[in-house]
């Protein structure tokens, strides 16, 4: 195979889910298909350059995996009820940009189970389905209710995470220790256990604001991994600016090499030069 050589800025792993997921790594405005270079050297090299993905100017630093300090303050996107959609406060006046919250946060949410280091509740947009589910690194993943916007999947999702956990736990994911499971009884055992909540919740809400997926089935996902680690070493550019090694794997947002595990995600607009 011949070798390959890009540089450019780095942005979230693209996929798609097939008999294995496939993975293509943005690097600038190239796509390089990762899954044929299983078992192969591979190097990033940071070139101590970071551009924000909004306004494209050059940063010291990234903030909130992206964004130069100007627009992590300015854009709707950046705040806090985006990884809080519970506390949307659109109907205050007070959202940074109620243009893009109108075209964001009011379509449809899908609010689901996933099995990624156990099972865990979470919520995403509809076409986000199934790509949230592969960035996390789950094995199976359930939708559970169709809501009419973000805000009302946040309230859902508080509702049902006070039975199940809300996170992932990233290092047992990336070691595989996870445990297929009855997503189908792992829903109904949680439904139960809040029906009372859920039903006043729906009173409070209106009729069709929380509907049940009845109907749904369970997702499996399986990813182009060789080895899974027995320990996790976490790999960051900040700190070593070179990361190489034989590509063992991809799972969520991470690349498992041999020498460690490195998230992509978290070094969106840093710019690198991809050697394979």
């Amino acid at each position: 195979m011949h070798s390959t050589q890009l540089v450019g800025t780095l942005a979230k792993m693209k996929t798609a889910l097939g008999d294995q997921v496939e993975y293509r790594l943005p690097v600038g405005d190239e796509r390089l298909d990762l899954n044929p270079f299983l078992g192969k050297p591979i190097k990033l090299t940071f070139t101590e350059q970071i551009f924000c993905t909004h306004c494209g100017r050059k940063t010291k630093k990234s903030f909130d995996q992206g964004y130069c300090y100007p627009c992590f303050r300015s854009l709707a996107q950046c705040d806090t009820c985006i990884i809080k959609p519970e506390q949307c406060h659109f109907e205050e006046g007070t959202c940074r940009e109620p243009d893009w919250a109108r075209n964001f946060c009011f379509q449809g949410h899908t609010v689901y189970l996933a099995n990624s280091s156990g099972i865990k509740v979470g919520i995403t947009r509809n076409d986000q389905v199934p790509t949230r589910w592969i960035d996390q690194g789950a094995i199976q993943a359930l939708p559970v209710f169709q809501v009419q916007n973000r805000f009302h999947s946040g309230l859902v999702e508080i509702t049902l995470g006070k039975y199940v956990a809300d996170k992932t736990r990233w290092q047992a994911m990336l070691k595989n220790q996870v445990t297929e499971l009855d997503m189908i009884a792992e829903r109904d055992k949680l439904l139960q256990q809040c029906q009372l909540e859920l039903d006043a919740l729906q009173d409070q809400l209106g009729e069709h604001a929380v509907v049940a997926m009845t109907d749904a089935q369970p997702v499996n996902i399986t990813y182009p991994v060789l080895e899974y680690p027995s320990k996790v070493v976490s790999l960051n550019f900040d700190k070593t600016p070179e990361v190489a090694g034989t590509l063992l794997g991809i799972k969520g947002q991470y690349l498992l090499l041999d020498s460690g595990v490195i998230n992509i995600r978290k070094f969106t607009g840093y710019q690198v030069e991809v050697a394979v």
